[in-house]
């Protein structure tokens, strides 16, 4: 991939980038890295989207454990190194399995010994590949988690579709010292 690193002077924020970037370091994610630093170099955009992430982060009815599930079903379909060097742990310490989460890295089906992840994976396997979802992924993730958590399922696949998609457009480089994944 080739790297487009966006430069981003902490010492020279606009006032409108100071007021975003402060946002995000004095919020749940506590650091402005990766996209969000791109992003920067459109403070209102910077802005809303961040606040969608957070959201889509911390705030929906979907336990920690699925919403890592969801990201790395996105990262992993984008190729976005970044995203899942990021992730991966996340999703590891939330309790999702070493075989889960190998399997989703090498595009694989996973083997699931849990039903709710399993409804999970197939609704966001089919909606990034099939552009939609079969009635039988959305009833049977509707049955466990509900309309709204089916709601904000969407809305995490698609936030973080605009996540991997920074990545790969600007070559947001890896953290310090990882590898890329793919």
């Amino acid at each position: 991939m080739t790297k487009r690193p966006i430069e981003l002077d902490e010492a020279t924020l606009t006032d409108e980038q100071q007021v975003v970037f402060d946002a995000i370091a004095n919020g749940p994610r506590g650091i402005v890295e990766g996209p969000l630093r791109v992003w920067l170099q459109s403070p209102l955009f910077a802005e809303r989207a961040q606040a969608l992430g957070a959201f889509c982060r911390y705030d929906t009815r979907l336990p920690p454990r699925l919403s890592e599930l969801a990201i790395l079903v996105t990262g992993a379909f984008w190729r976005s190194g970044f995203e899942w060097a990021v992730h991966a742990p996340i999703a590891l310490r939330e309790g999702l399995s070493v075989d889960v989460v190998e399997a989703i890295w090498k595009q694989e089906r996973p083997r699931f010994q849990d039903e709710i992840e399993e409804a999970v994976y197939d609704f966001a396997i089919e909606l990034h590949r099939d552009h939609n979802v079969s009635d039988l992924s959305y009833a049977r993730l509707v049955g466990f988690l509900g309309t709204e958590a089916a709601v904000e399922l969407v809305g995490i696949l698609g936030y973080y579709t605009l996540i991997s998609m920074t990545i790969n457009a600007f070559g947001v480089s890896l953290p310090k010292g990882v590898p890329d994944p793919f």
